[in-house]
């Protein structure tokens, strides 16, 4: 079983990562940013993790998706997403559109992690808080190991019910925020130091350093990887400021 994620302050990278390690599995996992990631098709059975935006996938996720579609035919797809609350189908979405290429969803997760969404209060938690939300997600994830490797393959967000949830819950009303790539990320000049953290990390390569500044185009996939790991704090996406950076490492 080889993988592929996308993951912006860790927490997607991480329950992967600790599924396989579960599962005893040896396949190659590979973020979606990477030169090499095509390589996953070599395996007939693929996971694919990230981050639910809105109750929708992230249109990077997407655009990898549909630009491999002739991949996917008779493929075994396991879903993982993680989420700050709420995901309803979050894997569902990605599953609907897997199957229009032909593939073989096998089954979905949905993870609570530690919302990495910087620039807002809304569901900020302590860090003792967010070390017990990773703990109470690794021991869930334990327990979903078990159940694969039983040949139970759990069915997260792939009902109808779940379709229903995530398209009247938030899809409806937040729809034009993951219909593509995102242009309102924003830097404070400043408060750059043109360190390229944020560039050097971005998987679409959305920052680039000019003239010892940040610059951002207009490609941005809300993964608030580079909000999270700026020593500045100068950059913002959803919010004005930057309430509290996040990163899987503060929370294991």
């Amino acid at each position: 079983m080889n993988a592929v994620y996308l993951s912006g302050t860790g927490n997607t990278r991480h329950i992967v990562n600790r599924l396989l390690d579960e599962l005893g599995n040896k396949g190659t996992v590979l973020p979606i940013e990477s030169e090499d990631v095509k390589t996953v098709f070599a395996s007939d059975e693929i996971i694919i993790a990230y981050p639910t935006q809105f109750s929708n996938i992230p249109y990077l996720v997407r655009d990898f998706i549909n630009n491999n579609q002739n991949e996917w035919k008779d493929k075994k797809i396991f879903l993982i997403t993680t989420m700050g609350m709420f995901a309803g189908d979050g894997t569902g979405c990605a599953a609907r559109l897997l199957k229009k290429y032909g593939a073989v969803i096998s089954g979905g997760i949905q993870i609570i992690m530690p919302d990495s969404v910087c620039d807002c209060k809304a569901l900020k938690k302590t860090v003792q808080q967010n070390k017990e939300i990773v703990t109470k997600a690794e021991n869930k994830i334990k327990g979903i190991a078990a159940q694969m490797k039983a040949g139970k393959y759990p069915q997260e967000g792939l009902s109808f019910w779940s379709h229903l949830a995530g398209f009247f819950g938030q899809r409806l009303w937040f729809y034009n925020k993951t219909t593509g790539y995102s242009k309102k990320i924003k830097i404070d000049s400043d408060k750059c130091i043109g360190c390229g953290i944020c560039g050097n990390g971005c998987p679409t390569h959305n920052i680039k350093i000019e003239n010892g500044k940040a610059v951002a185009d207009v490609k941005c996939t809300m993964c608030y990887r580079c909000i999270s790991y700026c020593p500045k704090q100068a950059i913002t996406l959803l919010g004005k400021e930057v309430v509290q950076q996040a990163g899987i490492e503060k929370y294991t």
